[in-house]
Formats: structure tokens, C-alpha cells, sequence
């Protein structure tokens, strides 16, 4: 079925799609600012980490929580309040909502109740680490989480892997290592870039082969979830001669 605009009820409200910032809190649009103000409720996936935005910008939006426990529940309650007229502002608990997170259920339900959704632009660890991982950006491939298992892990890797592009997917840091590891095994030590607390105070940007990148990890405290980039096409085309022989890092101490 089409859903042209014409098809919207025009007494029903808007969700806005409002990206937040990934780390430092200067990270945020004006237009965002000003419909967290005017939304009439925020439907927030971490509500400790929105209420330090709002906090910190003198908001006093009213604020629900919507994460992945509640979100069936929490799609009926916010849809119906749309349908009433009211707009919500859908937050993430860092950066653009709807990518890998519960946010895409919920605009997927206020699409096919014809309720118009508003994208407000801005943060995405995605893109931040992808535009500072000099890796090729012509084209990429985001699968977002990993599973747990092994196989699928490298099932998942393998099948993205032949579409040549550069390999986007985020991963714990509890689990980084693991994943290397299997990165490594896969596509024979491509060329990776990890990507962990940006824009925040410790910002670090690795790179280097899968093995080395893994073994410069190896024992240390990791904090924050990760980015993980793979340099599918360079790693193809280069021999080893032109490899890299050295793991090479970034700090961001801003």
C-alpha cells in the first residue's frame, strides 16, 4: 500500500527522530534543542543519559523510558498519544535512533498508522568512525552487532566480505578480542580500524592488521562500546609488501 503524504491525518502528531550526542554534549543541532523543547514528551531508550542532556541544556520536557524490555508495551501507548495529536521526540541513548536500537519498531508502527515521521540529524558513531577511519567510503556495509556465536559471526563476515566493500559493524568490548580474532581467521588479517569513545575525552582510533590491532588490545581495560571497520578492498588488492608493519593509534584528548 502507498503512504503519500496526502494519506496523513492531519490532526495527528509528529515522531521525531532526534539524534543526540555520542559523547560530548556540544554535539547537538539547534533544531534539535528546540523540539526536545517542544516536544510534548520524549520517549528516550536511556533515560539517565537524556535526563543529563536535558539537564544540561535547562530542558524540562516530560520523559518516558523506550528500550528494548518495554518497547511492545511502549509502541501501543506512544502511537495512541500521536493519534491524539501529541508529538514525541524519540531519542537513542547516543547518537541517531533507529540504527541498532529498538527506536525502528516504533517508526516502523507510526508508518503504517500514517503518522508522519521527522528525521532531526545529527551524531552517529557509524559515520564518525567510518569518516575517520581512511578506509574507503564510496561504499560500505553496516551489519550493525555481531551475534555471539562463532559460526555466525563468521558466516556474517564472510557473506559481506564479498560484496567488497568496507565492513562496518559495532561490537562490545568485552568481546573485541574474540571478534578480531575471528576477523583474522575469516579474511586472512585484513587491514581493521577500531574505533571506541568518540568525540569523548579518551577517543582512541586503532589501526593496523586484524592480528596486530587484536594483540595491541590484548590485556588492556576496554570501555565503551566499539566501531569495527574492515578494510575489505585495500586488503584484496595490497601485498604484503605495502601492508602495514605497525599498529598506529589516535588519541583524542579534547
Amino acid at each position: 500500500m502507498l503512504f503519500a503524504p496526502e494519506a496523513r491525518y492531519m490532526n495527528y502528531g509528529t515522531l521525531y527522530i532526534v539524534a543526540t550526542p555520542i559523547g560530548n554534549l556540544e554535539d547537538i543541532t539547534l533544531r534539535a534543542l528546540r523540539l526536545l523543547k517542544e516536544a510534548d514528551l520524549i520517549a528516550a531508550e536511556d533515560t539517565r543519559v537524556t535526563r543529563k542532556l536535558l539537564s544540561h541544556y535547562a530542558i524540562h520536557t516530560d520523559i518516558t523510558s523506550y528500550f528494548e524490555g518495554n518497547r511492545l508495551q511502549k509502541n501501543e501507548y506512544l502511537t495512541g498519544l500521536l493519534k491524539n495529536g501529541k508529538n514525541i521526540a524519540l531519542t537513542s541513548s547516543a547518537g541517531t535512533p533507529g540504527i541498532s536500537d529498538p527506536g525502528y519498531t516504533l517508526i516502523k508502527q507510526c508508518i503504517e498508522n500514517k503518522i508522519n515521521v521527522v528525521s532531526v540529524p545529527g551524531p552517529s558513531a557509524l559515520i564518525s568512525a567510518l569518516v575517520t577511519s581512511g578506509l574507503p567510503t564510496d561504499g560500505f556495509v553496516f551489519i550493525g552487532f555481531v551475534p555471539r556465536k562463532r559460526g555466525k559471526i563468521a558466516r556474517l563476515i564472510e557473506n559481506a566480505a564479498a560484496l567488497n566493500k568496507t565492513i562496518v559493524l559495532y561490537e562490545s568490548p568485552f568481546r573485541i578480542a574474540a571478534t578480531l580474532q575471528i576477523i583474522d581467521e575469516v579474511l586472512n588479517n585484513p587491514g581493521v580500524v577500531v574505533a571506541r569513545e568518540m568525540t569523548k575525552k579518551f577517543e582512541e582510533v586503532v589501526r593496523g592488521k586484524a592480528a596486530e590491532v587484536k594483540e595491541y588490545f590484548k590485556g588492556k581495560k576496554i570501555i565503551g562500546e566499539c566501531v569495527i571497520l574492515l578494510d575489505v578492498k585495500n586488503s584484496r588488492e595490497a601485498d604484503e609488501a605495502s601492508a602495514p608493519s605497525q599498529v598506529e593509534t589516535n588519541h583524542d584528548k579534547i
